[in-house]
């Protein structure tokens, strides 16, 4: 016996997604996992600008995470200028890149998932028995766009520029932020105590987790981890190969031939021993390396303990960072790479420049890319278990969309071409 399901529209994640699913005799046949949108073609939206113009572009590739775009293509440009920026200017991309995870974070946490464990479709249906949680919300979301606006000058894409320093000397005061980070402590808390109390689908299986590897807890900079070592970020090349299927516009990425994830849940997974003292007491009662793809919630939640920590301390002791960076823009041939942390993981930026300042060729990978081979195969893997148990069609299309909406996937960024002919 032969059946399908198709879920025409996927709700409560970035950008437009359906899912085709064919069974025969109980079992998945079929599982295509597509973006229902059109291509982005912004990698050639960057050819022949010049680098100066360069970040501004990138960073509307997604309003959600327009932070993470124009630091990593910033770090690109510089090293390919041999240009080392400095400590201040570290400290400012790493606030921008905390603020903005925070709030894509609760983002996700309260108003994607959430509902679903309340078995309603959205946050606005949870109640005045739940308004608290809302309320809590609103707040970190509120102070997460603080962080960001406070060192990048506005809450969605910052102000950053390859030829200026920014005006990170102007910026002296944080008593107040400071203030805050510390109070809001307590509803980071609650969350953590709140996903840790949810009742997940088993789905234990392995996976092959790759982030940076940093004990900065993998913002800005680091070596790439994943089962099979450490590997720099020049060197992706080597390992992660994007391909296209025929019935999708988003790009998949195998790493060596296999799935793979990347996201908050490969960032405990790879990095848990760089926490500080306070998030390590959450992480006792867990059993490692996660193997259950609903924890990426959890993940999410307990890294924001250690990044308001971390804001914290960046914020105390910013005004002590050197100003001064090494290396002027003069203008040459250059080639580079970089990566950073992502909200939905490891994001990669790659640039030549011409030696007239001009870009001549742009790759990006982003992190929901890289997940879509193994978010197929747990939703195959899902389906089987709920089949075997006999579980009504409608249960099985709430978990999948549970499953797919723990991945934290943002489709709009999945769906780009690098390759243009030009006639």
């Amino acid at each position: 016996m032969t059946k399908e399901i198709n879920l025409n529209h996927i709700c409560k994640i970035e950008g437009h997604a359906h899912l085709a699913l064919k069974i025969e005799h109980n079992k998945v046949k079929k599982c295509e996992l597509k973006a229902a949108e059109g291509a982005r073609f912004f990698e050639a939206l960057v050819l022949n600008k010049k680098i100066e113009d360069v970040q501004e572009i990138v960073s509307r590739i997604c309003g959600i995470c327009s932070s993470a775009h124009s630091v990593c293509c910033i770090q690109a440009l510089e090293e390919a200028l041999e240009i080392k920026p400095s400590e201040q200017q570290k400290a400012i991309r790493e606030l921008l890149m905390i603020g903005e995870r925070i709030r894509s974070h609760i983002t996700h946490l309260y108003f994607m998932a959430l509902p679903d464990y309340y078995n309603v479709e959205s946050a606005l249906q949870l109640g005045e028995k739940h308004q608290d949680k809302i309320n809590n919300a609103l707040a970190l979301i509120t102070l997460g766009n603080k962080i960001v606006e406070c060192v990048g000058g506005r809450e969605i894409h910052p102000f950053l520029s390859i030829k200026e320093n920014l005006k990170q000397q102007e910026i002296k005061e944080f008593s107040e932020l400071i203030k805050e980070l510390k109070e809001k402590k307590d509803l980071i808390k609650k969350t953590i105590n709140l996903f840790s109390s949810l009742k997940q689908e088993n789905l234990e299986r392995d996976a092959d987790y790759l982030s940076l590897y940093s004990k900065d807890y993998v913002t800005i900079s680091g070596k790439v981890k994943s089962a099979s070592g450490l590997i720099n970020d020049e060197d992706y090349k080597k390992h992660l190969h994007e391909n296209i299927k025929e019935y999708a516009t988003s790009k998949f990425v195998l790493k060596d031939g296999k799935p793979y994830v990347v996201g908050a849940i490969a960032r405990l997974n790879n990095n848990k021993e760089f926490f500080d003292n306070e998030t390590k007491q959450y992480l006792k009662k867990l059993k490692f390396p996660l193997n259950n793809p609903f924890d990426n919630n959890l993940a999410q939640a307990i890294e924001l303990l250690y990044l308001t920590n971390r804001v914290i301390w960046l914020l105390e002791n910013f005004n002590n960072f050197k100003k001064e960076r090494t290396g002027e823009i003069k203008l040459r041939e250059g080639h580079a790479v970089s990566a950073v942390e992502a909200p939905r993981g490891t994001l990669f930026h790659e640039y030549k420049i011409s030696k007239q300042g001009v870009v001549e060729y742009c790759n990006i990978i982003t992190p929901t890319c890289q997940n879509l081979n193994m978010m197929e195969i747990d939703i195959k893997h899902l389906v089987d278990n709920l089949l075997a148990k006999h579980e009504s069609k409608d249960k099985i299309v709430l978990d999948i969309e549970k499953l797919i909406r723990a991945y934290d996937p943002c489709f709009s960024c999945s769906t780009h071409f690098l390759r243009v002919d030009w006639d």
